[in-house]
């Protein structure tokens, strides 16, 4: 249960500092994960990335005092961390479907957002197919970039596209996306597209090797079409397996999903029997 009680006081957290400068880093920190996982464990359990939830909290909370106070706008943007009137008003349109004006003058209706409570609930059983193995170090070749936790939902994907719509997957296929935060404590994380190292394309300049560390993985099936498989297999790993998980916890700060070859199968990655793998290192509790 140990990871739920954190997302618990996580969110007890944000709710206590909401009009604070809240980042990612600071919110895991808090609760001794690291920002990788976190912010997986966050989405997968509560539905939002973390970033999503603070800016519609904050909103809903804006727009509640527009409505009741007769505080400046002005003043309400900046506390709940807009620079400009312009800036929050789009903001808040979009949120509520209406201007702050509209509300104030007006008496337009506003939308809320109320703040998660996550609850124990007592279901059926579970089965969930996983197995732990211990791998030496491995070399991988592939497209990195940096990115920050706060933008990186739209950026990986995006920068997933540019990689295919470029054709580049000629030159690394794809085999794995790897995430890594070495120091499970930055804003940011490096990523990779790659596949298993091999000499003959070390020239080529704009892929980078790296080195992935002797560890003891738990690697978990997704059996299916991608991402959805992915993403619901995830979402049982942070839901079921790891509040559950009795023997093992996160040693380390790498993520790793493994791909099939898409041309395997008759629709590719939407083939009802495409095959992929998330790995976790592990260690004993």
């Amino acid at each position: 249960m140990e990871w739920i009680e954190s997302i618990r006081e996580a969110i007890s957290y944000i709710e206590e500092n909401i009009t604070e400068d809240l980042s990612i880093k600071d919110i895991a920190n808090r609760v001794n994960i690291s920002p990788l996982y976190f912010q997986k464990g966050f989405a997968m359990l509560c539905g939002y990335s973390l970033s999503e939830y603070i800016k519609r909290r904050r909103l809903a909370l804006a727009g509640s005092e527009v409505l009741s106070t007769n505080e400046k706008i002005i003043d309400i943007a900046i506390k709940y961390g807009y620079d400009s009137p312009d800036s929050f008003t789009k903001a808040f349109t979009r949120f509520h479907g209406v201007t702050p004006s509209a509300v104030r003058k007006e008496g337009a209706m506003i939308k809320s957002f109320v703040a998660l409570k996550i609850k124990f609930s007592l279901e059926g059983g579970y089965i969930m197919d996983y197995k732990i193995v211990e791998k030496d170090e491995f070399k991988v070749i592939g497209a990195y970039k940096k990115f920050k936790y706060e933008s990186a939902f739209m950026e990986v994907p995006s920068f997933w596209n540019d990689h295919i719509s470029q054709g580049k997957l000629k030159e690394i296929c794809g085999m794995y996306g790897i995430n890594i935060d070495e120091e499970m404590g930055g804003n940011e994380f490096e990523y990779l597209i790659a596949e298993d190292y091999s000499k003959e394309k070390e020239y080529m300049e704009e892929y980078v090797v790296k080195t992935i560390p002797k560890f003891t993985w738990a690697i978990f099936p997704c059996y299916g079409p991608s991402p959805s498989s992915l993403q619901e297999t995830n979402k049982k790993i942070f839901s079921e397996w790891l509040p559950n998980c009795r023997e093992y916890e996160i040693a380390a700060g790498y993520n790793i999903e493994m791909y099939n070859d898409p041309s395997d199968y008759k629709k590719g990655i939407l083939d009802e029997n495409y095959y992929s793998e998330i790995w976790i290192p592990v260690k004993k509790k």
